[in-house]
């Protein structure tokens, strides 16, 4: 499980640029080594950072039972303000923020769309939606930012992306009691959800609400359109070619696929990221075959496929190239990747 997030996070960080396509494997060979020291060590949060061991645990509880404290609004106490962030972690400030460093391109689409973007002091490579993003300071990228360079901006609070950041990094930043909001998203549902505790935390409720309520508006529309489909195709989603990965039952890519009214062909797979091999996709003959890949190359991937003939996918050329970077960013955009691709599926 390790191993396959971790590297599924590098490998879609790493398609969202042509120039990162060469560097794919080894930021995913260091994004598992890293992974793998972090669970070897016990990590305690630092006081005043995200909580304590005890607290992430609870927080684990809350997301397995569906805990209303997850989206419970700020506290006020005697230190500051307490907000809830994505895992259930209470983040204690000493007031709102005004100062926020992103280190997950998703996190600084979703800072913007909850009406935070102009406290935005820092972020990380590829945090290029909106379009005002693209003139923050980059500090780095989501596997590995410069440590000395965050704390010395002084930032009200970090935004980290939970389960793609390097957990090395994460935890050194506890260790020197910077603060942590973790933006996690397991499910499109979830960016309602996530855009509204990040209302809270900057104060901006009324924006993050029109906001979420957009999203929710349009996931309902594409449900209606699609996801009600009597028959649900198979597809294989590819989002890297050698080595072959796809993703399982609880990314949510596979999300995207059930309201485009199709089925991943490996969503019974518990892992996000897994790892397989050609003969597996023969063996689960998918109908349709997706290529998820970098611009420029998404072509060549799903051109691939053509010699193993005796796939439903190639004998009834439903090979489908998609480049819309926006549906690994884990923002709000990727409701209109989501889009795009069911109306790529239902072209052909």
């Amino acid at each position: 499980m390790i191993r396959s997030f971790a590297v599924l996070a590098a490998l879609l960080a790493a398609a969202l640029s042509p120039a990162t396509v060469a560097a794919a494997t080894a930021t995913a060979a260091t994004a598992t080594a890293t992974a793998a020291t972090a669970a070897a060590s016990t990590a305690v949060a630092a006081p005043g950072g995200a909580g304590t061991a005890a607290t992430a645990s609870a927080a684990e509880g809350a997301r397995a039972t569906g805990d209303a404290s997850v989206d419970a609004p700020a506290r006020a106490v005697a230190s500051g303000l307490t907000v809830v962030d994505d895992t259930g972690r209470d983040v204690t400030l000493p007031r709102i923020p005004q100062r926020i460093v992103s280190i997950a391109p998703g996190a600084t689409e979703m800072l913007f769309a909850a009406g935070a973007g102009s406290r935005v002091i820092a972020t990380v490579e590829f945090s290029d939606e909106p379009a005002e993003a693209k003139k923050i300071p980059r500090i780095g990228d989501s596997n590995a930012v410069d440590i000395e360079r965050v704390v010395a901006l002084r930032p009200d609070v970090v935004v980290v992306w939970e389960g793609g950041n390097n957990v090395a990094q994460i935890n050194r930043l506890e260790t020197l009691k910077v603060p942590l909001y973790r933006h996690h998203l397991s499910r499109l549902s979830d960016i309602p959800k996530s855009l509204r505790r990040l209302g809270v935390l900057a104060g901006t409720q009324s924006i993050a609400e029109k906001a979420a309520r957009d999203v929710e508006t349009r996931l309902d529309a594409l449900q209606k359109r699609y996801g009600q489909a009597v028959k649900k195709p198979t597809v294989f989603l590819e989002v890297w070619n050698r080595p072959l990965y796809t993703v399982g039952g609880s990314q949510m890519l596979t999300d995207a696929l059930h309201l485009c009214g199709t089925r991943n062909v490996f969503e019974d797979l518990k892992e996000q990221g897994p790892s397989v091999d050609t003969e597996a996709v023969i063996a689960r003959d998918p109908e349709i075959i997706v290529a998820v890949a970098p611009p420029g190359t998404a072509q060549e991937w799903a051109a691939e496929w053509k010699r193993f003939g005796t796939l439903r996918a190639v004998r009834d050329d439903r090979l489908i190239p998609f480049e819309d970077r926006r549906l690994t960013l884990l923002g709000p955009s990727v409701v209109d990747a989501t889009e795009a691709l069911c109306e790529a599926i239902h072209r052909k």
